[in-house]
């Protein structure tokens, strides 16, 4: 009958598991799957401040990693240096970026986010013949690592200033290569790392007089 001796043990551990949950650990609000000792981040997007003194800038959502999925988190970027002759959507873009490559400060590293695109990715001048929305980047997006090509489309997705509206996002690198569209989908945002390497390609509209 080891049965009735087991009672007490479970008891006790369940006991011991609700001590736990009083003592300040906070619950994840994205569920992390790493083995049998899955690490506990919160997740929680800190509340962003109005925005300091002097500084010039707009609100927009930047897509992090946290919990090995893309959060967002709404940030105050810095309004972006007007250059003569850059195209506006091209600036802001541009501003995203920085956005995205700036390191999570202090409490949203405690949060358990981090970002994953590479210092010094810009905005490249768009070719001839590239179609309506294009944005060129200084590197190939299919040679970025997976989760910073997710935060890239999903940032500049969600993006009213470079994005028309829901749809994919077209992107090409600083050479002739066509550009490719991606989707940032809910299976995106839930495994970054699986985003397809090559995107769709787009070719340019066909001109009215063409036969």
């Amino acid at each position: 009958m080891t049965w009735t001796r087991r009672g007490p043990v479970l008891l006790g551990g369940l006991a011991g598991l609700l001590v736990l949950s009083g003592c300040g650990i906070r619950a994840t609000t994205v569920p992390v799957d790493v083995g049998a000792a899955p690490s506990r981040v919160s997740c929680d997007t800190p509340a962003q401040p109005a925005g300091e003194s002097g500084v010039q800038g707009f609100r927009a959502t930047v897509e992090l990693v946290c919990g090995s999925q893309l959060v967002g988190v709404e940030r105050v970027v810095p309004a972006p240096e007007k250059r003569s002759g850059r195209d506006p959507v091209a600036l802001v873009a541009q501003a995203l970026l920085e956005a995205l490559e700036k390191q999570p400060s202090g409490e949203e590293r405690d949060a358990g986010f981090t970002t994953g695109v590479p210092d010094g990715l810009s905005v490249a001048p768009t070719r001839q013949g590239d179609p309506a929305g294009t944005l060129r980047l200084s590197r190939k997006p299919e040679d970025l690592p997976p989760v910073a090509l997710s935060q890239v489309v999903c940032t500049l997705a969600a993006s009213d200033a470079v994005s028309a509206g829901p749809g994919p996002v077209v992107l090409g690198g600083p050479d002739a290569d066509p550009p490719r569209a991606w989707e940032c989908t809910e299976a995106v945002r839930s495994r970054p790392e699986s985003v397809p390497t090559l995107g769709e390609l787009v070719r340019p509209s066909a001109s009215p007089s063409g036969g």
